[in-house]
C-alpha cells in the first residue's frame, strides 16, 4: 500500500519552500521525511523548530542525541529511523559504529550517557511513567532536572518521527539499517 505523499521542494509554496530551507539548514538535507512533514506545514515547522531549539540551546550533546535517537528507533523497530541516526551518530556526531550499536542497546561507556540511556529506555518502555528510583538514579548520575526534561523531550520527538515514518511508510533516504541487525 502507497504512504502518505511526499512533498517536492521545487513546486512547493512559498511557506513550505521556507520549511525545507530551514530544515536543510537544521539537518544538512531534506530527507523524505521532512517531505513527509511538509503535509502539513505546521507539523513541519514544529519539528525544525525543536530540533533547532534542543540543539542550539539544549545542554545535551549532539553524540547523547543521537544515542537517545538509536535507542528509542531500536525500541520502536523504525528502520528508517535508525538508519537516519546511524549516519548522523557516526557522520557528523562523532560515534563509533561500536558505540551506535551500543546505544541502540541503551549502552554506553560513559557513566553519564549510560544514566541518559537508562532514563530514555524507561520512558519509551513504560510511556513515560518514572519511578521515583529512576528520577533518583538519573540524579545521582548527574542529571539534573533541566536534562531530564530534555532527555523526555528527545524521546517525545524521536517517537514522533518513528511514528509518523512508519506510518507513512517513508522510503529509507539513508545507508540502511534493520532493527533486526
Amino acid at each position: 500500500m502507497q504512504g502518505l505523499h511526499t512533498v517536492e521542494p521545487e513546486i512547493t509554496t512559498d511557506e513550505a519552500a521556507a520549511l525545507f530551507t530551514a530544515t536543510h539548514q537544521a539537518l544538512g538535507v531534506v530527507p523524505n521525511l521532512a517531505r513527509v512533514m511538509a503535509n502539513s506545514p505546521a507539523v513541519l515547522k514544529g519539528y525544525v523548530d525543536a530540533v533547532t531549539a534542543l540543539g542550539a540551546e539544549g545542554t545535551l550533546s549532539a553524540g547523547v542525541r543521537e544515542r537517545i535517537a538509536l535507542l528509542v528507533a531500536q525500541e520502536n523497530r523504525s528502520d528508517y529511523c535508525l538508519s537516519v541516526h546511524a549516519f548522523r551518530g557516526t557522520k557528523v556526531a562523532g560515534l563509533s559504529a561500536a558505540e551506535a550499536t551500543r546505544a541502540r542497546r541503551g549502552e554506553a561507556d560513559d557513566p553519564w550517557a549510560a544514566a541518559v540511556l537508562e532514563l530514555a529506555a524507561v520512558m519509551v518502555r513504560e510511556r513515560g511513567t518514572l519511578a521515583d528510583e529512576q528520577l533518583a538514579a538519573a540524579r545521582r548520575a548527574g542529571l539534573s532536572d533541566g536534562q531530564i526534561v530534555e532527555v523526555v523531550a528527545h524521546v517525545a520527538l524521536n517517537v514522533f518521527t518513528n511514528y509518523l515514518a512508519t506510518a507513512a511508510r517513508v522510503d529509507i533516504d539513508w545507508p540502511l539499517v534493520r532493527h533486526t541487525d
